[in-house]
This record gives structure tokens, sequence and C-alpha cells, in this order.
């Protein structure tokens, strides 16, 4: 929960307006069907279950994401591994870099960020 609070201080900060967490896979996906995001940024890892379907879900809707892990790269499963990976813990200008970075992948209006 500080992990996630931190993030949104982190997103706020640099400019944020719209930011949505969740905490568990199924919170995420019905976020994902209920808001459009601009990105998103998912743990690897969400109340003990791997977040894939979530990252599925965020594809399917044309979403850019990059996974937030402290287990590093390798242990995102091989099928995910062409996306960013923040890895735990990481500072705002990790954040920002990433952000950019799929923000640079969108070719959708803004509306709002999302760590999930």
């Amino acid at each position: 929960m500080l992990v996630m609070m931190a993030i949104e201080d982190m997103l706020s900060d640099l400019g944020c307006t719209s930011i949505t967490t969740a905490a568990t896979v199924d919170q995420a996906l019905s976020a994902i069907d209920d808001k459009f995001f601009d990105v998103a940024t998912l743990d690897l890892n969400l109340d003990g279950d791997r977040t894939y379907p979530v990252a599925d879900s965020l594809s399917t809707h044309g979403v850019p994401f990059a996974f937030s892990t402290g287990y590093g790269g390798n242990a995102i499963d091989e099928a995910y591994r062409q996306r960013p990976v923040l890895n735990k813990p990481y500072n705002c200008d990790q954040l920002t870099r990433v952000l950019n970075t799929l923000l640079a992948q969108s070719a959708r209006p803004m509306a709002g960020a999302a760590p999930v």
C-alpha cells in the first residue's frame, strides 16, 4: 500500500490528473472495462496473483503499459518480455522515462494515466 501511495505521489508530481489504482487482478480488470487510460504501470503480482490477464486486457484495449516488479525482468513470462519494465524500487526519473516511452507508443488522445 505504501508503494502504491508513493507511485501516486510521483504521478501527481508529474502532472497526471487522473490516477486509478487497483489492489487485485479483478479490480484492475474492472477498471480497464470501465475507464479510458492513456498508459498503465502494472505490478507483476497483485495480492498474490500474476497479472497476465490484466496485461492481456490492457493490450486488447490498446493501452500501452509497463510492468513494475521487484523480482527483476527475468521473472516476467517470456511472452511479455518485450514490454518495458520498471524495476522496484524506482525513482521519479525512471518513471518519467518509461511513461514518455509509453506515451510515444500511443496513437490515442490523452485522457489519464493509471498505475495498476
